[in-house]
């Protein structure tokens, strides 16, 4: 079997278990417990995750806070509705220029002015590689509460039912606006689970990463090697280094709350363990063959066949443990993706 070969993670997954809302109660949908060292499972609810932490572990949660980003506006002078959707800030620009993708491309040329409403309106300034453009917003008022009244969660393509509740696609500790998307494991819990694990002996420690549309675009190449990751902001403080790095010298353990979590513990984490203060982009891909140098245990969702966040489970947990564990969960009629049941690796 060759792990370097993105056909060898598909697997089939019937429509009607990709979940199109979230569960009622946050910390009510499912869990399954994988043991990535005996490929055991446990079938459980999330809530049973407090029975599953123990004093002194840390607990990493991303804090990036999902905009809504998705806007519907006129191209001035024109016909037809452009849809833009705002993925990350353009560092260094004054005022608010964003990178974002447009829909017709056509129609959003450099200089092209579109309209989203009285108070909003921008101008594209750039066309980068990819088709992604580059927009000057100008408005009247604050910018994020213009966004919160008229903009739309960008909600993957595989939901098509609406939102009826925004805040259902935030994490309850989201605080730094800058997602395109939400880390979707942090969404089943709940402020009271968050207070227990405290309460238990667990620290919990916040990190950033900005998730971008890319997490959800397929990989092509079929040859992983070949495959170029998205880039991603991260941040790690030196306060939230310096108590990761204290709950490993403790004995602890690092248990990350996402795949995004993952990803950026793993980005500021250096050969011999230690974790680093960390600002900037990460790109990293993980796939099997792939060292873990920080995480310990990991809370993530049910991911699409073939994407690279299953990838990064498969070097977590093990390629047939987690295939395995993906075969039993569509037996047992869990449900997937974003709005999905959850996955406790440890």
């Amino acid at each position: 079997m060759d792990l370097l070969k993105r056909s060898t993670y598909f697997y089939d997954l019937p429509q009607e278990l990709i979940a199109q809302t979230p569960s009622e109660k946050r910390d009510r949908s499912r869990l399954l417990r994988l043991d990535k060292t005996s490929g055991k499972t446990e079938h459980k609810t999330f809530c049973d995750i407090i029975d599953h932490l123990k004093a002194g572990d840390c607990l990493v949660i991303n804090d990036t806070r999902v905009i809504p980003a998705r806007l519907f506006g006129t191209a001035e002078g024109r016909n037809g509705e452009i849809e833009t959707v705002l993925l990350s800030r353009v560092e260094g620009a004054e005022g608010e220029v964003w990178k974002c993708l447009t829909r017709p491309g056509k129609k959003t040329k450099i200089g092209q002015r579109i309209i989203y409403s009285e108070e909003l309106s921008g101008v594209v300034t750039e066309i980068l590689e990819g088709g992604l453009r580059v927009i000057r917003f100008e408005y009247s008022g604050v910018f994020t509460e213009i966004l919160d009244r008229i903009g739309l969660m960008p909600l993957p393509p595989y939901i098509t039912e609406k939102l009826a509740d925004k805040s259902r696609y935030q994490t309850v500790y989201a605080k730094t606006d800058g997602s395109a998307a939400a880390p979707t494991a942090g969404l089943h819990f709940t402020p009271e689970l968050l207070k227990q694990a405290e309460e238990k002996g667990v620290e919990i420690v916040r990190v950033l990463l900005h998730v971008g549309l890319g997490t959800f675009r397929p990989v092509k190449e079929d040859d992983l090697k070949n495959h170029v990751m998205h880039a991603e902001y991260i941040k790690v403080t030196e306060e939230a280094a310096d108590r990761i790095n204290a709950a490993h010298a403790r004995g602890g353990r690092v248990i990350a709350v996402g795949t995004t979590s993952v990803r950026t513990l793993e980005s500021a984490t250096d050969d011999n363990g230690i974790v680093h203060a960390y600002e900037g982009e990460t790109s990293i891909f993980i796939h099997p063959g792939v060292k873990f140098k920080c995480v310990d245990a990991m809370i993530t969702n049910f991911h699409l066949p073939e994407s690279t966040l299953i990838m990064l489970v498969c070097a977590f947990a093990g390629y047939e443990n987690t295939m395995n564990a993906y075969n039993e969960a569509v037996e047992k009629k869990y449900r997937f993706f974003s709005f999905g049941d959850a996955m406790f690796i440890e």
